[in-house]
């Protein structure tokens, strides 16, 4: 059967439709474009965030897309958007010195999308225990954390400042949005807080006037308007992404290598890593099928549209837990309705007013936004850590990775000589893996007894305590 002849159903209410299957044209380019919705928001703060073009990452997100389900065949639904797990290394990169410019940065991932797309081809073909090996919960957990509470700084020092009420009212929108809203519309709580905080903005200029605060990237206050449409204005309707970004470097660029740039953006691979594992086994769960076969695929497709995309001055990409939550809420798991999705995007990415609109998101209401998702990613690493049940009175989980958090979320650094230095997340996702397999297994009866009490107080020493699984050996 052709990878492109989808059999047409049309279901009773509450019935799945499968990933070789799809509900008659018209109702699947609209669930197309509600995929589009879905990843919408994030797909393009994230560009916003890590200094690179909106538009693009429109663009390459459709283009990638198609990318990942030719590589897996159809056989696993997703939307590829732009990925956070690379946001807080960017961010090192930009701080190491003026010469990191965005080539640097969009080399750098380019070399992540080459190892991820390795690590698929080994867990291709060695199995998707590897990874459980080799990254326990315990680990993927503690590096996912790091990243995210890493960002906190980029927050309070770029975004944050620029209009501090606007961006206090936008996380307060967000917040609610995310839990109090219904189904679909708590789904796309990135994208209405940000027309929220684009509209209060805009209001605010008319009603208050401009603000004179920092603008990213500047070292003085100004005063300016919050809402700038001058480039929405001289934009085209139509044409491919083109320009400058802040720095001064083509919107479409080729990449520049720096080692100590290619070793930041390495901890994100792991992320990613962890990330489509996890959501292809949503997706089999969902889906009633077994898509571990295709778990190697799905990471290494995912590395190779990173790739693909940084090429060209894109930004990298994972799958997105967005559209797999419109599928959850949907029971459509038509890989046709992405395809839909992809071909809007790409659409989208070809209209430079588009990205101009974008690209003049005010400052406050991106820190609303990302004071919210920051947070959101750090902690999906204690997410992971609750699903596996680690237990931090086992002095493996607690000391092993402790040191880590600490080197990569408080910025400490170690210099080789007078030109290489190794800090932040680079230095604390290596200090968690080493550490963790260095004691993985090295415990002795009775070890361990400070760090049980501190998370078990009733501890009594390894007989039947309650606290810590009943178990009488440690």
């Amino acid at each position: 059967m052709s990878m492109f002849k989808w059999d047409v159903v049309d279901p009773a209410p509450g019935q799945a439709v499968l990933p070789h299957q799809r509900l008659p044209w018209g109702k699947t380019v609209g669930l197309g474009a509600q995929h589009v919705v879905a990843m919408f928001g994030a797909t393009f703060v994230f560009p916003l965030v890590m200094g690179l073009d909106p538009n693009l990452a429109i663009m390459f997100s459709g283009l990638c897309t198609i990318l990942f389900l030719l590589i897996v065949q159809n056989r696993v639904p997703s939307y590829l958007g732009t990925s956070a797990s690379f946001v807080a290394s960017v961010a090192a990169i930009r701080a190491l010195d003026s010469g990191n410019d965005s080539s640097y940065v969009t080399g750098a991932i380019l070399v992540g999308g080459l190892v991820l797309a390795a690590v698929g081809v080994l867990v291709h073909f060695a199995g998707a225990e590897l990874i459980h090996r080799i990254l326990p919960p315990a680990v993927t957990g503690a590096v996912v954390m790091l990243i995210g509470f890493n960002l906190a700084p980029v927050v309070a020092g770029i975004y944050w400042p620029q209009d501090q009420w606007i961006a206090l009212l936008t996380a307060a929108f967000m917040v609610f949005a995310a839990v109090a809203l219904p189904g679909f519309w708590s789904r796309i709580a990135v994208f209405l807080a940000l027309i929220f905080g684009y509209v209060l903005s805009w209001v605010a200029d008319l009603v208050l006037g401009p603000i004179t605060s920092v603008l990213g990237g500047a070292t003085e206050a100004t005063e300016h308007d919050r809402v700038s449409w001058a480039g929405v204005q001289a934009a085209d309707w139509l044409g491919l992404p083109s320009g400058t970004l802040a720095d001064g470097v083509s919107v479409v660029h080729g990449p520049s290598f720096s080692l100590t740039a290619i070793l930041l953006v390495l901890p994100g691979v792991i992320a990613l890593v962890a990330e489509n594992t996890g959501h292809v086994k949503a997706v089999a769960e969902m889906t009633g099928e077994n898509l571990d076969p295709y778990m190697g695929r799905a990471i290494g497709a995912d590395g190779i549209a990173t790739a693909f995309a940084s090429a060209f001055g894109g930004s990298p990409t994972t799958t997105y837990a967005e559209n797999i939550g419109v599928m959850g809420a949907t029971r459509v798991y038509s890989t046709a309705a992405y395809y839909v999705a992809a071909a809007v995007a790409i659409l989208l990415g070809l209209c430079p007013k588009f990205g101009a609109i974008v690209n003049a998101t005010p400052g406050g209401v991106l820190g609303g936004i990302t004071v919210v998702l920051y947070g959101m990613i750090g902690l999906v690493g204690a997410k992971i850590w609750v699903e596996n049940n680690i237990d931090f009175g086992n002095p493996v989980n607690m000391v092993g990775l402790a040191a880590g958090l600490i080197a990569g979320i408080g910025g400490v650094k170690l210099t080789f000589g007078n030109d290489f230095e190794l800090g932040g997340i680079a230095l604390g996702t290596i200090l968690v893996i080493v550490f963790f397999h260095m004691v993985k297994g090295r415990g002795t009866h009775g070890a361990g007894t400070v760090t049980r009490n501190l998370s078990h107080p009733d501890y009594d020493g390894g007989v039947d305590d309650a606290a810590s699984g009943g178990t009488t050996h440690r």
